[in-house]
């Protein structure tokens, strides 16, 4: 008799074929051989995603590839609702949950599968990997949230950008500073800004590692230099889509 460990996980889990939902998805939305690829990159505050992801657009675009950029919080329905719920910083962490699985849904349903349809690259700003790592630090159950996240798509390629924390303490003292969500400062591990942030992100950064195999993200080290790592993506992104391009072609060639 095989235990509960035994089981396969239900919702977001790693043996997920890319370009499929990791559950049940949305039910009247079906994606199969959609030709459009969805391209991840993630990393904790202060790594340069942005940067990266914009310059990624840039090259691909100048390839001949169409583009979509979509990024956390950033639905149109839920957007000013999450800014107004965390200017009071008495969000509790379901709600917290829940209001970013909203943003990712409706953003899922009205930019990233439509672009997926239409053949686009999507490249995204983060994805549920954010919202599992900062869910896990806060204690929400494992298997309640890869459930919950089981409309979501198994991305084509994720991009884990990897930085320390002193490293990134630097980054974000030198930039806009550190802030109450950002710091975790909701999880009460003391009054010291800073000394939360350091607990929080050590945190965070082992959720991410507890994910890396088994949802195969592709780490950078975020340490180097923004061209460095421009570099080291453009060239997996381009291998991949080459790949993949050639697939296509001796689909259509049959």
């Amino acid at each position: 008799m095989s235990s509960s460990s035994d089981q396969p996980i239900e919702g977001a889990n790693g043996e997920i074929q890319a370009g499929r939902y990791y559950g049940r998805g949305i039910p009247y939305l079906t994606i199969d051989g959609y030709p459009g690829k969805l391209i991840a990159i993630e990393g904790t505050d202060g790594v340069g995603r942005s940067t990266q992801i914009q310059l990624l657009r840039e090259w691909l675009e100048v390839k001949g590839y169409g583009v979509v950029e979509t990024g956390w919080t950033r639905s149109r329905l839920m957007q000013p609702t999450i800014e107004l719920a965390k200017s009071s910083n008495t969000l509790n962490k379901l709600t917290f949950v829940l209001l970013y699985a909203t943003d990712f849904a409706d953003r899922l349903e009205k930019e990233i599968i439509p672009a997926l349809k239409a053949g686009f690259v999507v490249l995204s700003d983060r994805y549920i990997f954010t919202a599992l790592a900062r869910a896990g630090v806060r204690g929400v159950g494992r298997p309640w949230l890869r459930s919950l996240y089981g409309f979501a798509i198994a991305p084509h390629l994720v991009f884990y950008l990897k930085v320390d924390v002193e490293t990134l303490i630097g980054r974000v003292l030198a930039s806009r500073g550190m802030d109450f969500w950002e710091s975790g400062m909701d999880l009460k591990h003391g009054d010291d800004i800073y000394d939360s942030f350091r607990t929080y992100q050590n945190k965070l950064l082992r959720e991410y590692a507890s994910m890396a195999d088994e949802f195969h993200f592709r780490t950078v080290d975020a340490r180097r230099s923004v061209e460095h790592i421009q570099e080291e993506l453009r060239r997996q992104v381009a291998t991949f889509l080459e790949a993949s391009d050639r697939m296509s072609e001796a689909v259509y060639a049959r």
